[in-house]
């Protein structure tokens, strides 16, 4: 389950190994990239997030835009014909003496399937990390950064002091808005931001350009303004309020993993990340035959740890536990012919 880059990257060594396999996507190839804001570049360099042996070449030798990496996802799609069911939902994961019994969903109604094992590959940021604040779900409030046009010539207060906040922040301010930035924290976590998004960000802040709140977090949203508290060690501590205006607010608190098919499915997890339990040597949880691969095997990661980029060896060990034969992922295509 899961269409993601590493889930795309196993099913073609799948494909290859001549497993027999079918691959479930709740909505289309790349989702999460998808919803990026326009013309964001990944975090990683192309040969980082190349996938299933097949070179990322873009115009300008830099790191891929979320659109020229989808586009590169759909011609490997292409190129190596793998058959993918999407807009078709897991619901149910059901361990059973000789396998499991998945329930799935699509327009057209719910099926069942059986099958020896399972890998979910099911990702970390399935839906936003909400606040639980009054207002959080009126009109103006988001808590996606698509694209900076909106908040031409209004008032922007950005929440967060991540690289997501970060980049929406200077990228709304350069378009013509108002912004201001809310964080928790007294300062911006330099080991944790990207050196150039602080450099820049600094700057724009001396310079008056954007406007900052620090050690603060909002309690409130109304239409009008923001009602905005006191903060330490990166929590409310219901000190005496304060009202900042805002037409617009962005809160770029982070996303949430949906682990709902491990829990079902009896897959322990573990700590408040809650990630589930497997074996590092095979990727195998403790449900015997249900694997997890991708950043999914960090759960909900408040400090991500896994990427794109490190997540390609857990394609190499699964593959291996289900054939019982040594896998080596091809660096290039050359390396590992493929005919379709």
């Amino acid at each position: 389950m899961g269409a993601g880059p590493i889930g795309l990257e196993l099913a073609a060594a799948l494909k290859r190994a001549g497993v027999d396999y079918i691959h479930f996507e709740a909505r289309q190839i790349g989702q999460t990239i998808f919803w990026w804001p326009a013309n964001t570049q990944l975090f990683s360099s192309p040969e980082r997030v190349a996938i299933a042996g097949f070179p990322f070449q873009n115009v300008d030798q830099q790191k891929a835009t979320g659109e020229a990496y989808l586009a590169y996802l759909r011609a490997i799609v292409e190129q190596l014909a793998l058959p993918i069911n999407t807009y078709e939902r897991v619901l149910a994961v059901q361990p059973q003496p000789d396998g499991f019994v998945l329930q799935t969903q699509t327009q057209a109604g719910e099926h069942t399937y059986r099958c020896r094992r399972v890998v979910l590959a099911t990702g970390g940021m399935a839906r936003p990390q909400k606040l639980g604040i009054p207002g959080e779900d009126l009109p103006h409030v988001s808590h996606y950064f698509k694209d900076p046009h909106p908040y031409f010539r209004q008032r922007l207060l950005v929440v967060g002091g991540r690289n997501s906040a970060l980049e929406a922040a200077l990228r709304s301010a350069r378009c013509g808005a108002q912004v201001t930035i809310s964080y928790r924290r007294p300062e911006f976590d330099r080991d944790a931001v990207k050196p150039h998004l602080t450099a820049e960000i600094s700057l724009l802040l001396r310079e008056g350009r954007i406007g900052f709140l620090p050690a603060t977090a909002p309690i409130e949203i109304t239409p009008q303004h923001v009602v905005l508290t006191p903060a330490q060690d990166g929590k409310p501590t219901g000190g005496r309020p304060t009202v900042h205006p805002a037409d617009f607010v962005l809160l770029a608190t982070g996303f949430v993993a949906d682990m709902s098919l491990f829990e079902n499915a009896g897959v322990a997890l573990q700590g408040e990340q809650r990630a589930p339990a497997f074996s590092p040597e095979t990727m195998e949880t403790n449900v015997p035959g249900l694997y997890v691969a991708g950043t999914a095997a960090a759960g909900t990661q408040q400090r991500y740890r896994l990427f794109i980029e490190n997540c390609h060896e857990h394609v190499a060990k699964i593959v291996a536990a289900l054939t019982g034969q040594p896998y080596q992922p091809a660096t290039t295509v050359k390396d590992r012919p493929y005919e379709v």
